[in-house]
């Protein structure tokens, strides 16, 4: 019984073992078939795309920085922003020296030792007046954990060398592994400070992605195929003027190293190199001298009107003011001037301490095409105003176009009148009586109760609340309430307070045809100048004559651009133009017939009536040139406030290119040459 047992259990383990090698022998059969499958996975389906990954994984492109092209003034000669050569020290890491598992590295005493080196370095032979850089902050721009950037990008270490500090590294390179001297450039703007907010500034790309623009770049370039087109995070970049508008033209196109590196992602070795591309030149419409003479003018009105009365008061508010001088045939900008302006050149770091912004935060705007305050104040007039009589030639137009009045309409001028309900009542500046008048005569004598009789109510009468659309279509066809189309970032339309109040139509109507429902920017005023003195196209403002390469072929022309025409009668031009003959005591002895408008616009700022200065003009009148639109806040009456201001302009422009077609600075030469 005992041996059958035995059996029993001998014939039970073998089953038992026989089903566990079965168990073993399927599992590993599955197992190898999933290895086998995944095998063949990886080789025919994936095979590709690793073996180009691995490729990629073997060269890395490192940019460099491109140089950036220069912005010229419209000679071509006087550089108005440029870049100059610097030289700046890089550090490549060939060790792994990041944190390991969330604690420091073993080798980091090498770093340490390597950055106190070059704080000696960097203490002995620093330029004078140059800041310090602390061994942190040196091992801060090592950036040992990647966290700016891959580990086979050289690292920047401290910009601007001086000439001791170059001198000793490349004397000493070997005893610092991994360092390497760099030409780059840093961009200057020139100190005499020309327009400067229309030439705009740089910041850095990595604080400059609040731009939409730099998100845009940002994003493209994790998928950007082309090295040249790849920004740094300390590349230079236009933030603002010209230098953003044209960032695409001015920049050119980054160079590269290529470089061999690990499996860690640190460098093995260069494989070569491909130069950086210059980008284009750009040579603005800006006239150096006749921009520098509007911005002195601008500042010696400010300090006229704050110690000399006018019609019996001081004006200390006048803090800025604003002038745009428009070619009328080509729309070419000659000077555009924002002022009180600063130096750009405290932008030359990419960045700026807050002492300095505080004392720019209120005029590094560029107050010609947009609406600022110049203080943080509610108690100052803002850049864009309202147009005061500077409307008034518009007005007539739309009179003569409706046909409301004809070119020989007499109106009785009575010095005021009243309209609406509640029986408003308007009069002429300072209780004016002018009798009979044609329209050219209202708009000479600056006539407010022709404006609200003849046009204003008429307007109503015809249209009722419509009107007020009618109103503003006329606008819009001048460029006034829309945007200009110049070349420079961030335009602002102007405000229509005939749109946006609550008065009645009747009341918007009457306040704008006299110039008290809109305001707008100088660059509109001046565009609407140059409508008035062309007889109907709207020319697009333009900074850029053309783009040069870096051997000064021409590479671009900008030509001239008409926006678009309105169709009026010859003889309505012609009486508008005649109308534009307001006696300007500032023009005294200007050799030149030339069509104006002063302009007065009354406005509460902080609970308080405020003049504000208004002027347009072009010259000659027959045969126009130039348009010169000025604004100054809080500068009393157009005629004493901004019409100084644009003779100096056309005085200067006459200088150097001659309102006539013959430059006075050549004839002064030749007076010169010529006296015994």
């Amino acid at each position: 019984m005992k041996k059958h047992s035995n059996e029993k259990d001998e014939l039970a383990d073998k089953r038992r073992f026989s089903y566990r090698m079965n168990v073993f022998f399927f599992a590993s059969f599955i197992i190898f078939s999933v290895i086998i499958v995944r095998l063949a996975y990886l080789q025919f389906v994936e095979g590709p795309e690793l073996s180009q990954e691995e490729a990629s994984n073997i060269t890395k492109d490192v940019p460099l920085a491109p140089v950036r092209g220069t912005i010229y003034d419209s000679t071509g000669t006087v550089k108005l922003a440029y870049s100059k050569p610097i030289q700046s020290l890089y550090l490549t890491l060939y060790k792994n020296y990041g944190d390991v598992d969330g604690q420091p590295n073993p080798k980091i005493g090498e770093v340490q030792e390597m950055a106190a080196r070059l704080n000696d370095v960097f203490e002995k032979y620093k330029a004078p007046n140059s800041e310090s850089l602390t061994v942190d902050q040196i091992i801060e721009e090592m950036d040992l954990n990647s966290r700016k950037a891959n580990g086979f990008m050289p690292r920047l270490i401290k910009s601007d060398l001086s000439e001791g500090e170059v001198a000793y590294f490349l004397q000493h390179k070997d005893e610092f592994k991994g360092i390497q001297i760099v030409e780059e450039s840093v961009r200057y703007y020139d100190p005499d400070t020309v327009a400067v907010q229309t030439i705009g500034y740089l910041k850095k790309f990595k604080s400059s992605k609040s731009l939409k623009k730099y998100q845009e770049v940002d994003e493209a370039n994790k998928t950007q195929t082309d090295p040249g087109l790849v920004y740094t995070e300390n590349e230079f970049v236009g933030f603002d003027g010209l230098e953003f508008q044209y960032q695409d033209k001015l920049r050119g196109k980054s160079g590269y190293t290529s470089v061999d590196v690990d499996l860690r992602n640190l460098p093995e070795g260069v494989a070569g190199t491909t130069p950086p591309q210059k980008g284009y030149d750009l040579i603005s419409s800006i006239n150096k001298n006749v921009q520098v003479k509007t911005e002195q003018a601008i500042m010696d009105q400010l300090s006229w009107l704050h110690r000399n009365p006018v019609s019996g008061k001081l004006h200390p508010n006048a803090k800025t003011g604003f002038a745009v001088a428009m070619e009328v045939d080509t729309g070419k900008i000659v000077a555009a001037a924002s002022m009180p302006d600063y130096d750009t050149n405290v932008w030359r770091t990419g960045s700026i301490s807050n002492e300095d912004y505080d004392k720019i935060k209120y005029i590094y705007q560029n107050g010609t095409i947009r609406g600022f305050l110049p203080s943080d104040s509610n108690k100052r007039a803002e850049s864009v105003v309202l147009l005061g009589s500077t409307i008034k030639p518009l007005s007539v137009l739309i009179g003569l176009k409706e046909g409301f009045f004809t070119t020989n309409t007499v109106y009785i001028d009575r010095g005021s009148t009243t309209f609406g309900g509640d029986n408003r009542r308007v009069q002429n500046s300072s209780g004016h009586v002018y009798g009979a008048m044609y329209p050219r005569d209202a708009i000479r004598h600056s006539s407010n109760v022709f404006m609200i009789d003849e046009i204003g109510k008429k307007l109503y009468s015809r249209y009722g609340a419509e009107g007020v659309g009618v109103w503003d279509k006329y606008m819009e066809q001048f460029g006034l309430g829309i945007k200009t189309g110049v070349d420079l970032p961030n335009e602002y339309a102007g405000y229509k307070e005939y749109i946006k109040s609550e008065e009645s139509s009747l009341t918007k109507l009457a306040y704008a045809s006299f110039g008290q429902q809109g305001k707008y920017t100088t660059m509109q005023l001046a565009q609407y100048t140059v409508m008035l003195a062309n007889k109907g196209k709207r020319m697009e403002p333009q900074l850029v004559k053309e783009f040069r390469d870096s051997e000064g072929n021409v590479v671009e022309k900008v030509k001239p651009k008409v926006l678009s025409t309105v169709d009026f009668s010859d003889a309505y031009w012609n009486e508008v133009q005649r109308g534009m003959a307001t006696e300007v005591s500032s023009f005294s002895g200007f050799p030149y017939d030339f069509a104006r408008k002063t302009g007065t616009s009354t406005q509460s700022i902080g609970g308080k009536l405020v003049d504000n200065g208004v002027f347009i003009a072009y010259a000659p009148r027959n045969n126009p040139k130039l348009a010169v639109a000025v604004v100054i806040p809080e500068g009393g009456f157009g005629s004493n406030s901004a019409a100084p201001v644009a003779r100096a302009i056309f005085d200067a422009y006459d200088q150097e290119f001659g309102l006539d077609g013959i430059p006075k600075k050549n004839q002064n030469k030749e007076t010169e040459t010529n006296t015994p």
